[in-house]
């Protein structure tokens, strides 16, 4: 129900309760297939070997910087970005090898209005289309939204980027709108596309991925029975 002020005015609902939360702390975040660790040089190396598999540099071309043409220029980025209270960088391990194989942040950090991006996200192709990725995201809104209680988590990309609109869409986010020549990206103009995710619809997107990401979700040979997609519907 609409709510209005002594002014007859329509306002927001209020929130009485409400305190504003806590930043993200730099700590391991473990799954079943993966866990997240906080960036730090020493994942650098296995890094930048990981992202090397990739045939070609096509997943830099979203990115905010430009593929790094040596170890030790990938090492000093890491160097520069690991100990930042915005964004917080976190490396995604994989539970079986223990190798690091992709990255992933949270960013425009918040605390007093609860809100929150995911953002930075590059995955090699160790990570890319696998359970793991996806459960790289569950674990991240899991804990934004249990245990530090953001309201609102946020997805930002390029509107150009058709497999990071559809990834957003996937994972349970909603478009919200286009942001026009929002910045100037690589001497490039990019209109930025909005998605979010709201606390009240995460319990029924975390009943999503708890069941996606079950191992009965799964055949043999790795295949998914069952979309993200047909497990949220169901959860609604």
């Amino acid at each position: 129900m609409t709510q209005h002020n002594q002014f007859g005015q329509p306002v927001g609902d209020a929130l009485l309760d409400w305190q504003p939360r806590q930043p993200p702390e730099r700590q391991v975040l473990t799954g079943t297939y993966c866990r997240l660790e906080p960036l730090c040089a020493g994942h650098a190396e296995a890094l930048f070997d990981a992202y090397q598999l990739a045939p070609d540099t096509r997943s830099w071309t979203w990115l905010l910087r430009e593929p790094d043409a040596s170890v030790e220029a990938f090492t000093a980025w890491v160097v520069s970005v690991c100990q930042l209270a915005d964004p917080v960088h976190f490396t995604v391990i994989d539970n079986q090898t223990e190798r690091p194989v992709g990255t992933l942040a949270l960013m425009r950090i918040d605390p007093a209005n609860g809100v929150i991006e995911v953002g930075h996200v590059h995955f090699s192709p160790l990570l890319s289309r696998t359970p793991m990725s996806t459960e790289a995201q569950y674990l991240l809104m899991r804990y934004v939204f249990d245990e530090l209680g953001y309201r609102r988590y946020e997805w930002k990309c390029n509107s150009l980027n058709a497999p990071s609109r559809r990834a957003a869409l996937r994972l349970g986010f909603t478009y919200e709108g286009r942001f026009r020549q929002a910045l100037v990206i690589k001497g490039r103009n990019r209109d930025t596309d909005w998605f979010s995710l709201l606390d009240s619809e995460w319990p029924a997107a975390a009943k999503a991925f708890q069941k996606w990401l079950a191992a009965d979700n799964f055949t043999d040979g790795g295949e998914q029975i069952r979309s993200l997609e047909s497990w949220r519907e169901k959860s609604n």
